[in-house]
C-alpha cells in the first residue's frame, strides 16, 4: 500500500511544474493586463475608456471555462491557429484575471488623497509624471492585498487546463481514478496540499512586498495575521 501512496504522490508532482508555469505566466499577464486596462479606464480620451471597459465586461462577465474552449477548440475552427494546451491556459489566465485586476488598479489609484493630486499639479507636473511619480507609488502600495486574492484565485483556476490535457496537477490526478479508486481520499487530499503550499508562497511574497512597498513610502510596515480573512486583507 505504501507502493501506492508513493506512485500517487509522484504522480501528481509530475504536473506541479505545469501548474506552476501556468501561474507565474498567469500572473505576469494580468499585472500587464490589469495596468493597461485600469489606467485605460482613467484616462481622458473617450475612447481609451471604451476600449478598456469593453475588455473588462467581456472578461469579467464570461464563464472561465467557455473562454478556454474558444481559444483552444474554436480559434482552430475558425482561422487554423492551434495553441498548445499551456500557452491557452495562461492566455485564459491573464485575460481574465487581468480584467478583475483592471478594476484593482483603477480603484487604487482614485483612492490616493486629492491634496497629492493637487501637490503634483503645483510643482508643475505633468499628467504622466502625476501618475508615474506620485500616484501610482502610492497606490501600488494598496493593490498588494487584493492582488494578493487574486493571485491565489488565478492558482485555483490553473485547475480548468485539466479540460484541454495541460498536464497539471489535477488531471495527473483524475488520471489516477480508475486505478487507484479506493485512494480517491488521500489523492485529493495531496491535490489539496499542493495548491494549498503553492497559495502559502503567494501570500509570501505579495506580504514581503507590501512590507517592502510601505517602508520605501516612509510608512510602517503593515503587520497582518497570516490567517487574516479576505475582508481584513482586502
Amino acid at each position: 500500500m505504501s507502493g501506492d501512496y508513493s506512485y500517487i504522490v509522484s504522480s501528481i508532482l509530475s504536473g506541479l511544474g505545469v501548474t506552476i508555469a501556468a501561474t507565474l505566466g498567469g500572473i505576469a499577464l494580468t499585472i500587464v493586463l490589469a495596468f493597461l486596462a485600469g489606467l485605460g479606464m482613467l484616462s481622458p480620451r473617450p475612447s481609451v475608456r471604451a476600449v478598456s471597459r469593453v475588455y473588462v465586461e467581456i472578461f469579467r462577465g464570461t464563464s472561465e471555462v467557455v473562454q478556454l474552449f474558444w481559444l483552444y477548440f474554436v480559434l482552430p475552427a475558425l482561422v487554423g491557429l492551434k495553441l498548445i494546451p499551456l500557452f491557452a491556459g495562461v492566455l485564459v489566465l491573464g485575460f481574465n484575471h487581468g480584467a478583475y485586476g483592471a478594476e484593482i488598479v483603477r480603484g487604487a489609484v482614485q483612492s490616493v488623497p486629492k491634496a497629492q493630486r493637487e501637490g503634483a499639479i503645483a510643482l508643475s507636473f505633468s499628467p504622466v509624471q502625476r501618475m508615474f511619480r506620485v500616484l501610482l507609488p502610492q497606490a501600488v502600495v494598496e493593490m498588494y492585498p487584493p492582488f494578493n486574492n487574486l493571485f491565489i484565485q488565478l492558482l485555483k483556476s490553473t485547475a480548468l487546463l485539466y479540460f484541454v490535457s495541460a498536464g497539471e496537477i489535477t488531471e495527473k490526478g483524475e488520471l489516477l481514478r480508475p486505478v487507484y479508486g479506493s485512494n480517491l481520499v488521500f489523492i485529493y487530499g495531496v491535490e489539496l496540499v499542493c495548491y494549498l503550499v503553492l497559495a502559502i508562497l503567494i501570500t509570501l511574497v505579495m506580504r514581503f512586498l507590501e512590507r517592502r512597498g510601505a517602508r520605501r513610502l516612509g510608512r510602517a510596515p503593515v503587520k497582518r495575521k497570516f490567517f487574516a480573512s479576505t475582508a481584513e486583507v482586502s
